[in-house]
């Protein structure tokens, strides 16, 4: 015997009043929602952003239990946290507007470099750092993703050239003129050497660190690009991404780390949304 469902008249009455229009509105928001949360994911931004929600959940659930002081201190709480809003966010609110002058806020940009080239560029660079880290050479080679570093790579020498291992270790002879300061790499051309990069604020890194990983992680919370660092004294390979410094990479990681820089990344729009979420609480 068929189940006969029917919907609430109240559901069905407010489905009746959705037009194509309102449809699109969802979608487009929906959209804007999730390439936030893109822009974000790998950020320490996202903490704060979990930390906002918990507030305004309990906010929610004390007024819904009529906990009248508990709830008059979170809304005043929300009310402070809106006017900091833009000051703890002010690097992925720069990174949103300079993407959206750029038209790839919706839309990835278009890949660098075929596969092939893509290949070729990585494995030049991973075996450009191999040979640094086995010398303790220190380096800074960051690779420039969506987002432009003109503003970065004025501030060296200007070479533009074909990416090759002998190239780079050249750039990196130390006690030269571009030894000091970072290489820009954009797709398989080394486009400026001995760049200053921006020093991180952030005062709760450890101590081992020194200025070339502080130069990028400080870059690495301002634009999308992939930072590789050589230290100079352990030989250590470490790559900066979104304020993060992840450390002692291998040829096979570091090569799985900056490949997807060169080449599109294809993306689902809601895929693993929520296995993402679950994952970095």
């Amino acid at each position: 015997m068929p189940i006969d469902f029917e919907f609430p008249s109240q559901v069905r009455d407010l489905v009746l009043t959705i037009t194509p229009l309102d449809i699109f509105d969802i979608l487009v928001v929906a959209a804007i929602l999730y390439k936030s949360y893109q822009m974000i994911q790998d950020t320490r931004a996202i903490t704060l952003v979990k930390g906002l929600m918990v507030i305004i959940s309990l906010t929610i659930i004390c007024g819904w239990l009529n906990l009248h002081v508990i709830t008059w201190i979170l809304q005043k709480s929300s009310e402070w946290l809106l006017i900091a809003l833009p000051i703890l966010f002010q690097p992925e609110l720069r990174r949103a507007l300079e993407r959206l002058g750029q038209g790839k806020f919706i839309h990835q940009s278009a890949s660098l470099l075929d596969k092939k080239e893509a290949d070729s560029v990585v494995d030049e660079i991973v075996k450009t750092a191999k040979k640094l880290s086995q010398t303790k050479t220190g380096a800074l080679m960051v690779i420039e993703r969506e987002m432009k570093l003109n503003d970065i790579s004025f501030t060296g020498i200007h070479i533009d050239g074909i990416i090759s291992s002998e190239f780079l270790l050249n750039v990196f002879i130390v006690n030269t003129p571009l030894h000091d300061g970072a290489a820009i790499i954009r797709g398989n051309r080394l486009i400026s050497a001995a760049c200053v990069l921006p020093l991180t604020e952030n005062h709760e890194l450890s101590t081992e660190l020194g200025t070339r990983h502080r130069a990028a992680i400080g870059l690495s919370e301002q634009c999308d690009a992939l930072i590789v660092v050589v230290s100079e004294e352990t030989g250590t390979i470490s790559v900066a991404e979104g304020g993060h410094l992840m450390r002692h990479f291998d040829e096979k990681t570091l090569a799985a780390k900056i490949r997807p820089a060169f080449v599109k990344k294809e993306t689902k729009l809601f895929g693993n949304f929520f296995s993402k979420w679950g994952a970095e609480k």
